[in-house]
């Protein structure tokens, strides 16, 4: 299997960013979080989209015995 340069470096990338926080994804999402409200950028969320006929599981009963 051939190694593609391009995900060689996002791996790469993704791995040092990991590292700067010791691999604690909570301080990591942390991080992106701030760093994303100080960008001045409007960030647009959108719901997720769901296949034609898509129906919601249904919700566990909350009477558990």
């Amino acid at each position: 299997m051939s190694s593609d340069p391009i995900v060689d470096e996002i791996r790469a990338i993704r791995d040092r960013i990991a590292a700067r926080f010791n691999y604690d994804i909570d301080a990591i999402v942390k991080d992106a979080q701030e760093r994303e409200a100080l960008s001045g950028r409007e960030v647009v969320r959108r719901p997720p989209r769901r296949p034609e006929g898509w129906q919601e599981p249904a919700a566990e009963s909350a009477t558990k015995e």
